[in-house]
């Protein structure tokens, strides 16, 4: 379970199975209050197309999910992801000013 704030407006995208993914990049507070950036994917499939409409930089979240690394090619070789898959996300109440 991670709770940090949407760096980056999220992107949609179809994959060519026909399958959609919302990719986040939340900011999450480590020790000593340095923000660690981490990739979040959120398949519609497991969260919901509707879980992650109304999200948007700067929103506080709660994800819950699981570490996976994966490893790809591209032109400049051999290459590695680290992302967190999430099975459910929460948007959190911003406190009030």
């Amino acid at each position: 379970m991670l709770a940090g704030t949407v760096a980056a407006d999220p992107v949609q995208r179809r994959m060519p199975s026909g399958d959609e993914v919302t990719e986040l990049r939340l900011s999450v507070p480590e020790a000593g209050r340095r923000l660690l950036p981490l990739p979040v994917a959120a398949w519609h499939a497991t969260v919901g197309a509707r879980t992650v409409d109304g999200i948007a930089k700067g929103d506080a979240v709660l994800v819950h999910g699981h570490l996976v690394r994966r490893f790809y090619r591209s032109g400049a070789g051999a290459r590695s992801l680290t992302e967190v898959v999430a099975t459910g996300i929460k948007k959190l109440e911003q406190p009030a000013a």
